[in-house]
């Protein structure tokens, strides 16, 4: 009889694990009637391995992504959650790499120090607002991505997490305008909302723009703006040009990514090109963080064209 309750008791904690990727918290096995003393035994038969304080993995294996996860909320302590980059990748970001588990915990907590873990203490963290709802704790993804980018190592980082996170449809644009930062003392507060707002609203960002004012400070001359011209779909609207110069510079926001407007741009630029413009692209962002790079290029142009 003994025995069938133990293996009753070992196929239910295997079970409880599978969802978890093969790894089980030591209150839940406590919830499953499993002692210490019977995690102790299983990990002294070589059937277990512990994976620190609170943490159980009902295999001798390596721990998956996924586990180390898990792991980690485990083990800094209630009210953890993932954040950040790690909480994206937990919602399915790709093609970008963190050896760092990146975990939140509400202000007033102490939380213990975890080897892999950075710990972040945030002081407005509402885990039934900013969470989601079930499975692995973590942040949602518009607070996730703005925080990511809030503790992003440069801004070229920060840059390119906002953009991957609403390219690869983790999140909508617009649902990052209304997410608060995390607190000036991060250092990236003004750049981030301004990044927000690059991705969000292109159209509305591009009509804020001081082209001009760049291009003054730089000692160059002053463009015209929505120059019109003649193209081969009728009335081509351009962005700035030095119409006795011959230069064009076409600057995309994100709304020249979707749809056709990848085609219309190329037509546009196209038709300019074969009439002997100069033409330059730059994208808003890229202007946002190589500004004297770009601007530069700018120059070139002009005294190509003189």
């Amino acid at each position: 009889m003994g025995g069938e309750r133990l293996w009753e008791r070992r196929r239910s904690v295997q079970l409880a694990a599978s969802d978890r990727d093969g790894v089980i918290s030591r209150a839940d096995l406590r919830d499953l009637g499993v002692d210490r003393h019977a995690v102790a035994r299983e990990v002294a038969a070589g059937r277990w391995r512990l994976h620190g304080r609170a943490t159980v993995a009902v295999h001798t294996g390596s721990l998956s992504r996924t586990a180390w996860w898990w792991r980690a909320v485990w083990e800094v302590g209630h009210g953890a959650a993932l954040d950040g980059i790690s909480a994206l990748h937990a919602a399915g970001l790709e093609n970008f790499t963190s050896d760092e588990v990146h975990v939140a915990v509400p202000h007033p907590a102490v939380p213990r120090p975890v080897d892999g873990v950075v710990l972040h203490r945030i002081r407005d963290l509402d885990l039934d607002r900013d969470a989601v709802g079930a499975g692995l704790p973590r942040v949602r993804s518009e607070v996730a991505t703005i925080r990511a980018a809030q503790w992003a190592v440069s801004d070229r980082q920060a840059a390119l997490i906002v953009c991957m996170a609403v390219q690869q449809r983790l999140v909508r644009a617009e649902q990052l305008c209304p997410v608060r930062h995390p607190g000036a003392h991060y250092g990236r507060t003004r750049f981030v909302r301004r990044l927000v707002r690059d991705v969000a609203d292109g159209a509305q960002s591009l009509g804020e723009l001081d082209f001009a004012r760049l291009c003054r400070e730089r000692g160059l001359p002053v463009p015209s703006r929505q120059v019109v011209r003649r193209g081969p779909r009728g009335r081509l609207y351009l962005d700035v040009a030095w119409e006795d110069h011959g230069v064009v510079v076409e600057i995309d926001g994100a709304q020249h990514r979707q749809g056709l407007a990848v085609t219309l741009d190329n037509l546009r630029r196209n038709s300019l090109t074969l009439g002997d413009d100069i033409v330059l692209t730059i994208d808003l962002i890229g202007l946002r963080l190589e500004e004297d790079l770009f601007m530069a290029q700018v120059g070139q142009a002009l005294r190509r064209a003189a």
